[in-house]
């Protein structure tokens, strides 16, 4: 399929059946999609990503909320170019853009299910890291709900935020937790550990920070 049939697709059967919502700013969009033909795959903290039966290989990410913020996602991807551990861009319009699909599952969905996690996907996070700061982009926020893994490899899924300026501590507290506690006691035998748990734990990570921040 032709990009501007996709395109088509998109702004008359996608777009005028979603809406996106939410009810804080520290927590991800909510999508409610009534599309018979659009699938919702996932969702940040600024947007909603579909995916058609008819281009499996691509998504569409749609803005929700600071509709500005996708011009800056635009100029990282221009940035990165073509690498392993990213998405691709192929085109975009007002509030969405259209990416390379990356299949896998997210840390944290991995924690949760009782997924191993190997050292390897850890490894070519910080491998993909280092390639944006070659690029003269600034990794941030990036944690185990934007990285995924599939076939024991790691890859980065969103990269919204890597223009903005400072430095963001949530990989390397999250590897520190990698290899303090979840390879010494967990990868072996890895449990599944509910929800809420894993939830609770990522909501007071948040507010630990931000408490930091401000005694700071």
């Amino acid at each position: 399929m032709k990009l501007s049939q996709y395109r088509a697709l998109i702004e008359n059967q996608l777009l005028p059946q979603i809406r996106l919502t939410t009810t804080s700013p520290f927590d991800p969009i909510i999508v409610n999609n009534h599309s018979i033909s659009w699938k919702t795959i996932g969702s940040g903290n600024y947007a909603g990503v579909f995916s058609h039966a008819s281009n499996p290989e691509k998504v569409v990410k749609v803005y929700g909320r600071n509709p500005e913020e996708l011009k800056k996602e635009i100029e990282v991807y221009k940035k990165l170019g073509n690498h392993e551990t990213y998405s691709t861009l192929y085109d975009y319009g007002e509030n969405y853009l259209i990416l390379k699909r990356l299949e896998g599952i997210t840390l944290f969905d991995a924690v949760v299910k009782g997924i191993p996690i190997p050292e390897a996907v850890i490894k070519d996070i910080d491998a993909g890291l280092e390639y944006a700061r070659s690029v003269g982009l600034n990794p941030f926020d990036v944690h185990g709900k934007n990285v995924v893994m599939y076939e024991e490899r790691g890859y980065i899924v969103d990269v919204s935020d890597f223009y903005k300026q400072g430095y963001c501590h949530k990989w390397s507290d999250l590897k520190k937790g990698y290899y303090k506690i979840y390879q010494p006691y967990l990868l072996k035998y890895h449990p599944s550990i509910p929800f809420f748990i894993v939830n609770w734990i990522r909501k007071g990570y948040r507010a630990y920070r931000r408490m930091k921040k401000i005694r700071d």
